[in-house]
């Protein structure tokens, strides 16, 4: 199909999920054999599933027209900035690291991205369990010689996450996820994982362990930052805000309704997790349902959620720089 060109043509771009098998996947996002592990519902490799743009991805239409699907955040080095995953943790992940932005320029290529990132835990089973940063007074000295040496576990920081906790962790920040979560995550535009270690799997093609990578890029003094629960009551609730990204935990009463302006700044990209809503916004009205999302374009004005009944929405976006 041939995309239009020129200025975009529809303010709300519904996305289709992206499945990814994997072996430490679940049966929730998708029954599925493999199982599947992630679905990624917004970056700039989704398809737009409905409207003037169907069928294009959200990173033709960065390219298209950027003021209008960026805005401000086309300043993140004019890529579709974020990239928003659904993940089903059956069994543990490896144990990983992600650089920064300088590091991941140097050792990946030009125009790479960190990756600096989010969880929002939306399922926790009892006795399910993370580990993030390393254990308190862990010198730069100890953590290298205990990833080079394969004995990282002796330093990791084990935590147990709560329904509704958000914990951040910035590149370099050594961390996996446990079985027993299903949790969305936000981060930015990047793929690159060193991964530390895979609980003895065979080291097959496309899970090699990275060691010397890891060393190199894993901070000591990383730590990750959590933020618990909304209130009960709050209906609009900033879980995390970071010059990479913000994001905004909305929970709508039967027939109630939220609203959101992305003022020319940034894309809003907006994940149902629990029940259904309505999204208007101009003269385009769009039914999400639980794990559905759509991008509301930087430049497409108010916008209004109304709640078909009880339901809560996850909000991602750029903040304005300082």
């Amino acid at each position: 199909m041939t995309q239009p060109s020129g200025p975009l043509q529809q303010r709300l771009f519904p996305l289709e999920p992206q499945y990814h098998e994997r072996v430490w996947g679940g049966q929730r996002l998708r029954a599925a054999t493999p199982p599947v592990g992630e679905a990624w519902v917004a970056g700039e490799g989704s398809r737009v599933t409905a409207g003037p743009h169907a069928g294009a991805s959200v990173g033709e239409l960065s390219t298209q027209d950027p003021q209008a699907l960026l805005g401000e955040a086309a300043r993140l080095g004019g890529r579709f900035p974020l990239l928003i995953k659904l993940l089903d943790c059956a069994d543990w992940l490896s144990v990983q690291v992600h650089p920064n932005d300088e590091q991941a320029r140097r050792m990946v290529g030009p125009g790479e991205f960190g990756k600096t990132e989010a969880w929002h835990f939306l399922e926790v089973e009892p006795g399910a369990a993370i580990l993030a940063g390393v254990k308190e007074g862990t010198t730069p000295e100890e953590l290298r010689r205990a990833i080079l040496a394969g004995e990282v576990m002796e330093v990791s920081q084990r935590r147990e996450p709560r329904e509704g906790e958000t914990l951040f962790i910035p590149a370099g920040t050594l961390h996996a996820l446990g079985p027993g979560l299903l949790l969305y995550e936000v981060q930015q535009t990047s793929d690159t994982t060193y991964r530390v270690y895979d609980w003895d799997r065979p080291a097959s093609a496309g899970r090699q362990l990275h060691l010397q990578e890891s060393a190199e890029v894993t901070d000591a003094h990383a730590q990750a930052q959590l933020t618990p629960p909304p209130a009960p009551g709050e209906s609009e609730f900033r879980a995390v805000t970071c010059p990479l990204f913000a994001l905004d935990v909305l929970t709508l009463e039967a027939g109630a309704a939220g609203h959101g302006d992305p003022a020319g700044q940034s894309p809003h990209l907006l994940t149902v997790t629990e029940g259904e809503i309505r999204v208007t916004c101009g003269d385009e009205t769009l039914t999400l349902g639980q794990y559905d999302t759509v991008l509301v374009g930087a430049a497409a004005g108010a916008y209004e959620l109304r709640a078909n009944g009880a339901a809560r929405v996850l909000r991602a976006s750029v903040p304005a720089a300082e």
